[in-house]
């Protein structure tokens, strides 16, 4: 294959410090997007489309067809346009099938009854299972499980491109956090394993980027990259020391910003809860006493 065959856009939202991706076939001219956001105002709890417009102004300009949607988890930290992109063009979205046991747990979370939620992977058009192969054009692609973050955390290996999600940031930054319900440090320890026995050369392309120490942003890494220099875990890393390293790291951090509205949006592929008589949407806020 040749490697311009490949084609790859880079779009970045400063609110949320993510990434999103257009994946493209120069053969055919076929796309995919990886991780949309939808712009959110929280202040003002209201949702707008510019982020999408852009990919969709570059599909146009550069005669892509959309092929897929591809979502590597339901993310905590922003709201997927998903089903903007989907109403907009006709193409599916798809995320991996422990999709469904994070729908189950946020169901109770967020008390959503069965005409707002199933949890059985509703919402979404494909579930990927694990090692399950599919195309963009001519373009070979392969879903890898790579969940820890969370249940359904998934890395779509693009014709020799790695896309991660959360399971790993920079080198500098280290991994993602294992706290939200479902995740577990040991078991993204044994994902990243995974990942570190691709090639050395695979370009692994991230999520989010939050430049520690003020750098300049960086998007793309490698696996070799990633297993001599992740400050949380290297190739010879062992699975004890990374699990007290992230679970201590974890009893730091804050409640991601947009946790709540991006989970209730993100577990029903970005579509907004079904508004209520008076035709507005809501997001629910489970108040904790303390």
């Amino acid at each position: 294959m040749a490697v311009d065959q490949v084609q790859i856009k880079m779009f970045f939202d400063a609110d949320s410090s993510t990434f999103s991706y257009v994946v493209a076939d120069s053969n055919s001219s076929f796309a995919a997007i990886i991780d949309p956001v939808l712009n959110y105002d929280a202040a003002a709890g209201a949702v707008s489309t510019a982020n999408a417009d852009n990919i969709l102004a570059y599909l146009a300009a550069n005669q892509l067809k959309l092929q897929w949607i591809l979502e590597t988890h339901a993310h905590a930290d922003h709201l997927s346009a998903a089903d903007y992109l989907h109403r907009k063009t006709g193409a599916p979205v798809a995320i991996g099938e422990g999709i469904k046991k994070v729908q189950q747990t946020f169901k109770l979370v967020f008390n959503l009854g069965d005409d707002e939620l199933l949890a059985k992977g509703d919402y979404f058009h494909k579930l990927f299972a694990d090692n399950e192969s599919f195309s963009i054009g001519s373009l070979a692609a392969q879903v890898l499980n790579t969940p820890g973050h969370t249940n359904d955390s998934v890395s779509y290996l693009i014709a020799g491109n790695l896309f991660v999600g959360d399971s790993l940031f920079m080198p500098d930054s280290g991994t993602a956090r294992c706290d939200f319900p479902g995740g577990d440090a040991h078991i993204l320890y044994r994902s990243i394993q995974r990942i570190y026995q691709l090639p050395d050369e695979t370009k692994i392309y991230m999520c989010h980027d939050y430049q520690p120490g003020g750098r300049e942003l960086r998007y793309q890494t490698s696996v070799l990259e990633q297993k001599t220099q992740n400050i949380h875990v290297k190739s010879d890393t062992p699975e004890q020391e990374f699990v007290q390293k992230r679970e201590a790291r974890d009893k730091t951090l804050a409640v991601p910003r947009l946790i709540y509205p991006a989970v209730q949006v993100n577990i029903r592929g970005g579509q907004l809860p079904k508004a209520a008589d008076n035709g507005v949407s809501y997001i629910k806020i489970p108040l904790k006493q303390r």
